[in-house]
């Protein structure tokens, strides 16, 4: 009877070591997906750590360089616009200088004009005056004794007494040149006959 109990024994802790063994089985195996979970998650948790790292550090440096940056520029282009102003100006300027001086040049050009006509007129008026003096000059000399003419041809330089008596009337001329000494009456010859040389005869 002994080792039929003994037997019985056995055989009923059999089943309850079997359940204990896969109650143990599966605590080890529920610790075992927790200590994976856990890690997997510390894992992903340092693996997604940087990427949502990065994004608020670049936001953070955009925040702090894009102003530094954006100001630059701004000033960049505030001065080209000034110096843009500046040169605007100075055309400004050249433009109203040139302006002036142009207005100049014409009040000078316009005045030089009437200048000119001026001492055209007082040229002729001159050229006529002094060809009236010496046409009532020769006139005089015409009508004079040809030998009181003659002494005052003597006195005369040739060349301007030759050009009085170019201007007088032939006879006239012929009579105040028969009254003149030989020498003088040569040397007017002479100086008529020089201005005559070059006279085209055809």
């Amino acid at each position: 009877m002994t080792k039929q109990g003994g037997k019985k024994q056995r055989r009923r802790r059999a089943p309850g070591r079997g359940a204990l063994v896969a109650i143990s089985a599966l605590l080890i195996g529920s610790a075992l997906i927790r200590i994976g979970d856990d890690a997997g998650q510390a894992f992903a948790k340092v693996a997604n750590e940087p990427e949502v790292m990065q994004p608020q550090e670049t936001v953070q440096q955009g925040q702090s360089e894009t102003p530094e940056e954006l100001q630059a520029m701004l000033n960049a282009f505030r001065e080209r616009e000034a110096k843009i102003a500046q040169q605007e100006a100075a055309i400004q300027d050249r433009m109203q200088a040139l302006k002036f001086a142009n207005r100049e040049i014409e009040r000078k050009l316009t005045e030089l004009t009437a200048a000119e006509e001026a001492l055209r007129e007082t040229i002729a008026l001159a050229d006529t005056a002094a060809e009236s003096d010496l046409d009532r000059l020769t006139r005089v000399y015409e009508n004079m004794k040809p030998k009181q003419a003659a002494a005052l041809f003597e006195e005369m330089d040739p060349n301007f007494a030759a050009g009085f008596l170019g201007r007088m009337r032939p006879e006239a001329a012929a009579a105040v040149m028969a009254g003149l000494s030989p020498e003088a009456a040569h040397t007017f010859s002479v100086v008529l006959a020089g201005r005559n040389a070059n006279v085209p005869t055809e």
